[in-house]
């Protein structure tokens, strides 16, 4: 449904009241082959700019002058019918992340930029944007297909077997393309019966039971953190590669439980084959995490070299095995996360990416830190 080519033609912009920030992400994204990029250094344009253009992705710093992002997200709702914002937060401010969440942003991305992040986070912006306007064109077009049908069900119930039977296909479609444009909220813990009209103490008994269990298990992570504060300290160069392996990871995950997802939405998946799905993500994970902890583990050889660190080969090898294995756990993670909620009732895209999130960042974290301490005495 959604290709390469028309994720690198989604129309982007960049809001930021500094040029350089302003001008390393177009030089991000122009060098990672978008081809559509426009920018601003002026908040009070980009409401008139999206009405004309209708952008896939924006961009938007949350600290400007004179009008601020989170005053921005409340004009872009007014212009988006749907309450889908196809908005990418950029924030310094640890504080703000939640706040633009709750605002209506769909990510965000810290400051000073990651490249590897920013682009990650990009890409799976735009897939789920365009992937979003597809399946809504998609079901209105399936809907009214069954309002035509339904005007002759009588006509329809003299057909033969064969008509019926493409009749119920064709509901069952628009219910399993209604299923897809539900994904998007659901993967963040927004419930499927949540509209822009339910009343906003019910939007908060729905949303913030999620927002309370992600932040029980990013403590989870920050505790493993802690168990590793000796050899954090001894060698303060791991701490630089951590944002790295985390980003890996998490988007190693977030692409097979996507895959996943959408096998299940569409009955794709069929029963028995589970294992063969967790067997072949496995494999991609071992052949892309080598790849990647192969440039990682250069990365920093390099790094602890330039700091005269006797122990950079080790550093190295910490790197790349780390790198390696998080990458074939998260494509397991990715996997089983969507199955297991299946199998005990649980819709499987309500809590996958929360939970997917935990489990990578802690095994990663835990890999990385641990391989260090007992390699490298």
């Amino acid at each position: 449904m959604i290709n390469a080519d028309d994720i690198l033609h989604g129309k982007i912009l960049i809001v930021d009241d500094l040029e350089a920030n302003v001008q390393l992400l177009a030089r991000m994204l122009s060098g990672a082959g978008y081809t559509s990029i426009a920018s601003t250094m002026d908040p009070r344009e980009v409401l008139e700019l999206h009405r004309k253009n209708r952008y896939d992705l924006i961009l938007l710093d949350l600290h400007m002058p004179g009008m601020d992002g989170f005053q921005v997200l409340e004009g872009l709702k007014q212009i988006e019918p749907d309450g889908y914002l196809p908005v990418l937060a950029i924030t310094a401010q640890p504080g703000y992340k939640l706040r633009a969440l709750q605002a209506g942003a769909k990510d965000f991305v810290s400051k000073p930029f990651e490249m590897a992040e920013v682009l990650a986070r990009v890409h799976n912006m735009l897939e789920v944007r365009l992937l979003h306007g597809v399946t809504k064109r998609y079901s209105t077009e399936l809907e009214q297909k069954v309002e035509e049908v339904e005007t002759s069900r009588d006509q329809i119930s003299r057909q033969s077997d064969e008509v019926k039977r493409l009749y119920d296909d064709l509901v069952a479609e628009q219910k399993r393309s209604l299923e897809l444009s539900a994904q998007p909220g659901t993967m963040v813990g927004v419930e499927k019966e949540e509209r822009i009209a339910t009343p906003w103490l019910r939007s908060l008994r729905l949303r913030h039971p999620w927002l309370q269990f992600n932040l029980l298990t990013s403590l989870m992570g920050g505790g493993v953190v802690l168990l590793f504060h000796d050899t954090i300290n001894r060698l303060l160069i791991l701490a630089v590669f951590v944002p790295i392996l985390i980003s890996q990871t998490t988007n190693t995950g977030s692409q097979v439980l996507a895959i996943t997802l959408r096998g299940l939405a569409l009955g794709e998946l069929i029963a028995g084959k589970e294992k063969l799905l967790v067997m072949k993500e496995a494999l991609l994970g071992l052949l892309n995490g080598m790849l990647v902890g192969l440039v990682a583990a250069t990365a920093m050889y390099a790094a602890a070299t330039l700091m005269h660190l006797s122990v950079a080969p080790k550093l190295s090898a910490v790197v790349f095995l780390a790198m390696t294995g998080s990458c074939i756990i998260s494509g397991i993670f990715g996997a089983i996360v969507p199955l297991a909620l299946k199998k005990f009732g649980t819709d499987p895209a309500t809590a996958s990416s929360i939970v997917l999130t935990t489990g990578t960042d802690v095994v990663a974290l835990a890999m990385f830190f641990g391989l260090a301490k007992v390699l490298i005495k």
